[in-house]
């Protein structure tokens, strides 16, 4: 009997942030776009029928926000771990996080920024479904884009091009 090691990344940028004079990034509130942007994404994940097990999530006030609107549209809401590393983090970093995970985790939701996410989405795509990857790059990964890709691989076998791009959701307004 084989055991099933695939695992599911969602990868959610964060939703449209505002730019308050004298507040340092980390502290940035969402923009009025992103507070109603974050809660339509929540809900295409929700009717996609794709349910997360863990939410990783930047400590950033943007990303928090983000993932509080986003959570409220799902079915569930998964047990979520606030993570410092996802802040301004590069692909690489993205992936060191990711292959610490523990294998009863089947699929994870990574909250975090660009251009880390749309990096990592992109490095872990080897494969796609249909025009996925070529709508991710066109659109830049916009503010509340989420990317679903699946990987043949348990967590500590992440590694660039191992994944299939599954599904991928961008607003209909883009930056």
């Amino acid at each position: 009997m084989s055991v099933d090691t695939s695992r599911t990344i969602i990868v959610l940028r964060h939703a449209k942030a505002d730019w308050p004079s004298g507040v340092a990034d980390h502290d940035r509130p969402l923009a009025d776009r992103g507070r109603k942007d974050a809660p339509n994404a929540g809900r295409w994940l929700a009717v996609a029928g794709i349910v997360p097990d863990l939410a990783l999530c930047s400590t950033a006030a943007r990303t928090r926000e983000t993932w509080k609107l986003f959570a409220h549209e799902l079915p569930e809401r998964p047990r979520t771990v606030y993570e410092d590393r996802l802040y301004e983090a590069a692909p690489g970093q993205l992936i060191e996080v990711l292959q610490e995970l523990p294998e009863d985790v089947r699929t994870v939701l990574l909250v975090g920024h660009n251009p880390g996410v749309q990096g990592l989405a992109e490095i872990l795509s080897g494969e796609f479904e249909e025009d996925t990857l070529g709508r991710l790059r066109s659109t830049g990964f916009p503010t509340s884009a989420v990317a679903v890709i699946d990987a043949p691989s348990p967590w500590k076998g992440l590694e660039p091009g191992i994944g299939k791009l599954r599904a991928f959701y961008a607003p209909a307004e883009v930056d």
